[in-house]
């Protein structure tokens, strides 16, 4: 809400300072700004991507032609010319050399369920690749998965690449970090990734000279400039770890001691990791290397970090993908529709947060509209109260569609998780909110047909047993705020 404040104030300032330099011609200079503002608009939904997603700027620009217009223009020159993002879409572009489909395990993945060739072919044509022979474990708790990243951590022989939203030094991080300086020592290469904003309240502005200093090769992400970043968009909310090019974690868990249920913030914290072993892993790697030789301005050859032949006896199929907001896909976006189109019995579904658009909210209706079992199972306890009041808002709407709601009694869920009938699942990063799906730099595991899809599906009947189910009478918000809040999801994406 401190953007609008700041468009409004500027948007008084630069009128006041115009109407004073030039007051004969006051009225000529308010229809300019109005012709400036429209056409600007006009660019904004000629160019939309996402156009629901756009209604915020429209309305900003149409309101405050000023301050919403610099507001944008500036966003959007960032985006185009920051050197960051200029790295990183040359990154980008170079890992496209190494994106590679196995044709065997392609047509034996099709040939295993021809019904979902539609979406197993998205996936190659996005960059990204399925494998087979990987180990998958799922764990339905930080608390559960920390131990197996500590143990992985020790045995590590060549190198740890770590790339995380969120490091907050307490009891989880002290450890990794004991052993990643223990393993310096050994002559293994160990590299830390941060988001800036991410961990902006929990580390010291130098850290990266702290890490480096300890022998650790570190970076942040898009470092924050207080005078510059009114909106902190775009940001690295991805969770990897990378060990020797043979094992690899992800998930939702960041670096902190709520993660693992150390530190109580809101009631018990309902979260997930999963671990890759075999030649997925190298999907995670690619995904690791792009931002850090984009940060960094290196140019390694991503195959001197690659292991081959390390395969697992494992069924199944896996596919770690990224999402960017640096091109025009909606890689997340189409993935989660994908599952709920394809189900014929059930989509079970995790997630923090939910503020989404018109497309998601028909998807999941009309999947629930054929007779499917859709479930969504968000926090009882928020950590942010005005964004789970947005949530709460499609409540009435989703239900009304026969959508079923749930609400984690004891506490806040932080897992981002689908997994539709017993045979298809995706771990990751992203919530099923607008930054995730469209702002953010997130990561995802889809998983089929292997061990790790059952754990999910155990992981959402025992987290079920722990809900309420949502009811009418549970979300009588009001008229008044369920006006504010029909405000409030327009723009959503500055909140």
């Amino acid at each position: 809400m401190m953007v609008m404040l700041y468009v409004i104030v500027f948007e008084i300032l630069i009128l006041v300072w115009l109407c004073s330099l030039f007051p004969a011609v006051t009225g000529y200079i308010s229809i300019g700004l109005r012709v400036l503002s429209v056409l600007v608009v006009l660019a904004i939904i000629r160019n939309s991507r996402h156009l629901s997603s756009d209604l915020m700027w429209i309305i900003l620009i149409l309101l405050f032609p000023v301050g919403g217009t610099a507001l944008y223009l500036f966003l959007i020159l960032n985006l185009v010319s920051s050197r960051t993002f200029k790295s990183i879409r040359k990154e980008e572009k170079k890992t496209e050399r190494y994106a590679y489909q196995d044709p065997h395990v392609f047509q034996e993945l099709v040939a295993s369920e021809p019904s979902l060739a539609s979406l197993f072919r998205f996936i190659p044509n996005e960059g990204f690749s399925f494998y087979k022979n990987t180990q998958t474990n799922y764990y339905p708790l930080g608390e559960l998965g920390f131990p197996h990243m500590l143990a992985d951590m020790k045995q590590a022989k060549k190198y740890i690449f770590m790339e995380y939203f969120i490091i907050e030094p307490g009891r989880m991080w002290n450890q990794m970090l004991e052993i990643l300086e223990e393993k310096v020592k050994e002559g293994v290469e160990v590299r830390v990734m941060y988001d800036d904003m991410g961990s902006m309240n929990t580390l010291p502005f130098d850290y990266v000279k702290e890490l480096e200093a300890k022998g650790i090769k570190a970076t942040s992400f898009n470092r924050i400039n207080p005078a510059l970043n009114i909106v902190m968009n775009h940001r690295d909310h991805r969770k990897i770890m990378v060990i020797d090019g043979v094992i690899g974690y992800s998930g939702g868990i960041n670096l902190a001691d709520e993660y693992i249920n150390k530190k109580e913030r809101f009631g018990h914290w309902k979260d997930n990791v999963i671990r890759l072993e075999g030649p997925a892993v190298w999907g995670y790697l690619k995904i690791f290397l792009t931002n850090w030789n984009a940060l960094r301005h290196e140019d390694n050859d991503y195959t001197i970090f690659q292991v081959e032949g390390h395969e697992m006896p494992s069924s199944g199929f896996v596919a770690p993908y990224a999402e960017t907001p640096l091109d025009d896909e909606l890689t997340s976006q189409c993935i989660y529709e994908d599952i709920l189109n394809s189900a014929t019995r059930y989509v079970y579904i995790m997630t923090p947060y939910l503020i989404i658009d018109s497309s998601m909210v028909n998807t999941l209706i009309h999947t629930a509209k054929k007779g499917v079992d859709v479930r969504l199972i968000l926090p009882g306890v928020p950590d942010k109260k005005v964004i789970w009041d947005i949530g709460r808002s499609f409540y009435k709407q989703l239900m009304d569609g026969g959508v079923k709601i749930y609400q984690y009694r004891p506490g806040f869920v932080h897992s981002k998780v689908f997994v539709s009938d017993d045979r298809i699942a995706t771990v990751g990063t992203i919530n099923l909110d607008y930054r995730s799906l469209y702002l953010h730099f997130e990561n995802g595991t889809l998983l089929f047909k292997n061990e790790a899809v059952q754990e999910v599906v155990q992981d959402m009947q025992m987290t079920l047993k722990a809900c309420d189910q949502m009811h009418k009478e549970n979300i009588k918000l009001g008229v008044f705020r369920n006006f504010i809040l029909s405000i409030l999801r327009i723009f959503a994406p500055m909140l």
